[in-house]
């Protein structure tokens, strides 16, 4: 799945945010870095063709509070940990499950730790890239009538992620952060209606946020 369109217009209202250059705010080793907004959880799903109904199964966006705190183990190399308010996801039916339409919904958290390499840290726009595993939790399962009454598991998940963002300053307290990561997200789901099969949910995680150093 793209992610342009959903990147293209936080970047353009990071632009005219920063129109004046801000004041640096540096990042030196031993400083805590936190960032508070709002991250797009994209899947970019690959099923598997259920064995008893037949089909597959997709999911849906899913948008909800991010935060992830950061420490400076060097001046340029920081250890990062992302964290969420729970993420829900509606799961619809592709193919001969189709005309089942929402098959469930789904409610998911996705604790992530990164390594994080911080290239500019002591000016006002700082990019890094990082990379990481990946927990996903899936909870709160609901299956709608179309599953016929059977329960639907989906297991939780462990995987590699990568990410790139960039702070820009906004004084030498705040500043702004757009971040992109991709993770490895992979579940087996179950019913007595479909059967066993792997969904790949391997989403595209765009996040703006807020944040601070102290």
């Amino acid at each position: 799945m793209s992610i342009k369109n959903s990147t293209l217009p936080i970047a353009a209202a990071i632009a005219a945010i920063f129109t004046v250059s801000a004041p640096a705010l540096a990042l030196d080793q031993g400083d805590w870095i936190a960032r508070v907004g709002v991250s797009q959880v994209k899947p970019d799903t690959d099923s598997d063709t259920a064995p008893i109904s037949g089909g597959q199964v997709d999911v849906d966006d899913g948008t909800s509070l991010s935060i992830n705190v950061g420490y400076m183990l060097t001046n340029n190399i920081a250890i990062d940990v992302l964290a969420a308010w729970p993420f829900k996801h509606d799961i619809t039916g592709v193919g001969a499950l189709a005309p089942a339409g929402k098959v469930a919904e789904t409610k998911q958290l996705p604790p992530t730790v990164s390594l994080q390499y911080h290239f500019q840290p002591k000016a006002s726009i700082r990019p890094y890239v990082g990379a990481g595993i990946n927990y996903t939790k899936f909870f709160s399962i609901k299956e709608t009538a179309s599953l016929g009454g059977a329960k639907l598991t989906l297991d939780d998940s462990w995987g590699l992620a990568a990410q790139a963002g960039v702070d820009f300053d906004i004084n030498k307290k705040w500043f702004a952060n757009v971040d992109v990561r991709y993770i490895q997200i992979e579940t087996e789901a179950n019913s007595t209606v479909t059967g066993t099969f792997d969904v790949q949910i391997d989403p595209w995680v765009v996040g703006l946020h807020i944040g601070t150093t102290f």
